[in-house]
């Protein structure tokens, strides 16, 4: 590799992580002067008319893109994903009812374990006994379940569900955190009673967490709902109900105008699956790593592998660094590697890694 190639930085991680090179531009330029005002994004009010049009172009887009029914509305709200693990049960599920989960990682097990602070709890499949290594196919949802909570893709462990058609045929609500793959890929988003996704990872910045309800599945419960956390507050108040994360927001924006200016989802999807084949492909071919995810589940924004020699581990990961690629490393909890592809990130980053891997493993294997 090239020396003056070092100069050049491939972000992999795992969220914050990537976002397209223009819409740094273009919020550097509002924090300066936001649409020729004279005023700085971060000090325009958040009930202005400057606002207000930011707050409904990003709404309507997410429409446009998601392709919604007229019922799903969509909020733009604080706290991130976290915060929905107990906000969502909190405004669904009574004390004296049950909700239907699937424990598929780390962030599933956090979600049930808020939602039994509400209410009761059926875990309906697991992927545990396999260190979520796999995802469960086998699941039967009582008719009885205020809702079925499932989480699209899993980025310590590098699983996600490619085919979610599984779940459109269960008769109760659909709930689905797509934190990490959130318009990543063409999906029948009209499906789901409620979408929540941080935006740290395709769609913006750290701070703002995207929402899809169906505002039909609200207004169901005995418990009196604090008035911040009532989704229907918000959808009432057009996601102004509390000062929101103004640039947070406006830097989802700017990325979901970038989304529609690529073509879609559709040409978003097309670019993920080539990033994703050609990074697979190069990793089944190199018998010094291991890929520790059944095939069928592999996560395309999250690829996780190991090598089994603590001492090439090490080699590689210091390579991976002096060769400018950052957020390589495994999480905690699986150890070995991590790369993220998320929307933002080029074909160019991919290739670069993986002759890297071609490299390193010419040498070492």
């Amino acid at each position: 590799m090239l020396q003056s190639e070092k100069a050049v930085i491939h972000n992999f991680n795992a969220g914050p992580s990537i976002l397209p090179k223009e819409v740094f531009e273009e919020a550097s330029h509002a924090v300066i002067d936001f649409n020729n005002s004279g005023l700085s994004i971060l000090e325009i009010g958040h009930r202005t008319a400057l606002f207000q049009e930011v707050m409904d172009e990003a709404r309507s887009l997410v429409r446009e893109l998601m392709q919604l029914k007229d019922e799903q509305e969509v909020l733009f709200l604080h706290g991130g994903a976290t915060t929905q693990f107990m906000q969502v049960p909190m405004n669904l599920l009574d004390e004296n009812e049950i909700a239907a989960y699937t424990d598929t990682g780390v962030w599933a097990s956090k979600a049930i374990k808020e939602a039994k602070i509400f209410g009761h709890v059926d875990v309906v499949c697991s992927g545990k006994e396999s260190n979520y290594r796999a995802l469960p196919k086998n699941f039967n949802v009582a008719p009885t379940s205020k809702y079925l909570h499932i989480t699209t893709n899993n980025t310590i462990y590098g699983t996600q569900w490619q085919d979610l058609s599984i779940f459109y045929d269960v008769d109760v609500p659909l709930i689905a955190d797509m934190s990490s793959d959130i318009l990543s890929r063409e999906i029948d988003f009209s499906k789901f009673d409620f979408i929540y996704a941080g935006a740290q990872k395709n769609v913006g910045t750290a701070g703002v967490n995207l929402v899809v309800v169906n505002k039909n599945i609200l207004g169901k419960i005995s418990r009196v709902i604090p008035s911040i956390m009532d989704y229907r507050n918000h959808i009432e108040a057009g996601s102004l109900l509390n000062t929101p994360p103004v640039f947070a927001v406006y830097v989802s924006l700017l990325t979901l105008r970038w989304i529609k200016k690529q073509g879609g989802v559709k040409t978003i999807e097309k670019l993920n699956n080539e990033k994703a084949d050609l990074f697979y492909k190069t990793l089944d071919s190199l018998p010094l790593f291991t890929a520790p995810v059944a095939k069928e589940d592999r996560s395309k924004m999250n690829a996780v592998f190991t090598i089994a020699d603590a001492v090439l581990e090490k080699q590689f990961l210091e390579l991976c660094r002096n060769e400018g690629m950052i957020g390589v490393k495994g999480h905690r909890l699986s150890g070995g590697f991590r790369v993220s592809m998320y929307n933002a990130l080029s074909l160019d980053s991919v290739k670069v890694l993986t002759d890297l891997m071609k490299e390193f493993a010419d040498k070492k294997g």
